[in-house]
Parts: C-alpha cells; structure tokens; sequence
C-alpha cells in the first residue's frame, strides 16, 4: 500500500512550503505527495524540488466536481494517506457588497466546503498515526469588518478542525488547525482589490511562510490542536479574549481608517 501527504493549494505560499519542509523532513517516510491546486504546471514543477515522486493534480476545490475526481483517484489507488494538509483558500479585502454575491460563495466553497470535503473524503484512506492539518486565521478569532466573509470562513475551518480533533483521538488520527498572523504570501496578490485606497493601511506584523511552516510541523508533532506564530499574534488574541466583541471591531475600523469607507 502507498504511502502518501496529500496538499493542497500546493503551488505557492503556504502550501508549496509545507510540501518543501515535509519532503526534507526525516521524521516523515512517505512514497509520493499527491499535489493539488488549479495551475498543473506549477505543481509539476515541484517535482524539482524533491526525489520523492510528486503527483499533480490540477483541481478546483471550489467546484464540487472536483470533490468525486479525488474520490475516484483514492478509489482506483487505494493509498494510505499519512498525512492530509489542507492550504488552499482565498479572501478579499473589501465590503461584502463590493465583493460581490458570486465571490463571496465562491469564498465559502473553496474554505469551507473544500475543507470539509478533503477531510472527509480521506478519513477512509486514514490509519492509526494519520494526520490531517488545516489552514485556518487568526481572522477566526474575532468579526472584521472588510473582511467579512474570510473571517467567518476561517472562523468555521478553526471550530471544525478542533472539534475533528476530538472526534478521531480514539482512532489515533492527529488533527490540527494552523491560524497565521499576516503572511507573506501571494494571498495578498488576490485579497487586495483596491490598490489605491486598500482596505488593510496597517500590518501589526508580517511574518514569512517558513517560520509559519516550521513551527506548524513542530506543533503538529507534539500533537498540538492549534499552532500559532509570534508574539504580535499571541498579544492580539489576548487582547480579543479580553475585550468586548464590539470594541475588537471598533479598534480594527480605527487602525484601518475605515469609518468613512463608501
């Protein structure tokens, strides 16, 4: 039986750095990633990075067809998936109206749905010493206003992912959430919709995808259910945890200079 990582939203960011630190980790034994996201020739290019065999698998997560494509592939090769990482995900940095009805689901199909879909789709193909990481926010603590709907979103990957946790203990399969500050990442390449007058003026902090990554997997490791990176985003949590909802989003409409935003 094949041993395998499924990523996806593996061509770039977040997911491409989970797949360069994992093919180089020791710790991990697997015979082939299995590589999804939209662009095919960004993921065959990551056979480069690695002699490990790689498996591209261009995939539209936010397309429910693509759900009973992976079913099929799983079916015809009955794998043991050793580990499932989960990074593909988009927000946008704009009122709800300005974004618009379609993108807004569209945001919900590919954070949410595609979330739970691989989840659930993998467990079958899931033994004792499986794991399964999800890339949530630390947008999934708080409602922020112009980012709406990634919020929210993000808030459900994060509630999913602990309550999964707790589901599969008995089964030995390790489930844990990743909840990044702001990362440099192409995110923002496809967040920011306005550049001239952007929703985001201030960042309290920027971290780089590595540190994120290094850190994810040492948690994952210790069979941690959440990871978290840096001090600006343990402060801030704190400051969430502490503070009335309504002031969390007073603070973050004052520090962006969104009061009079048409």
């Amino acid at each position: 039986m094949k041993n395998i990582c499924v990523i996806t939203g593996a061509s770039s960011g977040i997911g491409k750095e989970f797949f360069v630190r994992l093919s180089k980790d020791g710790d991990f034994s697997f015979d082939e990633f299995w590589v999804i996201a939209r662009s095919e020739e960004r993921l065959k290019e990551l056979s480069k990075l690695t002699d490990i065999p790689v498996r591209a698998i261009p995939l539209d997560l936010s397309d429910e067809n693509s759900y009973e494509s992976y079913k099929k592939l799983l079916e015809e090769e009955e794998p043991r998936i050793s580990l499932l990482v989960n990074c593909s995900g988009y927000g946008k940095f704009e009122s709800v109206e300005k974004v618009g009805y379609e993108v807004n689901l569209n945001m919900i199909d590919l954070n949410v749905k595609g979330t739970v879909a691989m989840d659930y789709l993998s467990l079958k193909y899931m033994e004792k010493g499986s794991g399964i990481i999800n890339i949530a926010s630390v947008a999934a603590y708080q409602p922020i206003p112009y980012i709406n709907t990634y919020g929210a979103t993000k808030s459900f990957v994060l509630n999913f992912t602990r309550a999964l946790s707790m589901e599969l203990r008995d089964r030995g399969i390790k489930v844990m959430a990743v909840c990044p500050f702001w990362t440099k990442t192409e995110f923002f390449d496809r967040a920011i919709k306005n550049e001239a007058d952007p929703v985001v003026k201030k960042y309290a902090a920027m971290y780089d995808a590595r540190d994120i990554v290094k850190r994810a997997i040492r948690d994952y490791k210790k069979g941690k259910s959440v990871s978290l990176f840096g001090f600006v985003t343990k402060l801030q949590l704190l400051g969430v945890k502490l503070m009335p909802v309504g002031i969390v989003m007073r603070v973050w409409m004052s520090q962006q200079k969104l009061w009079k935003r048409k």
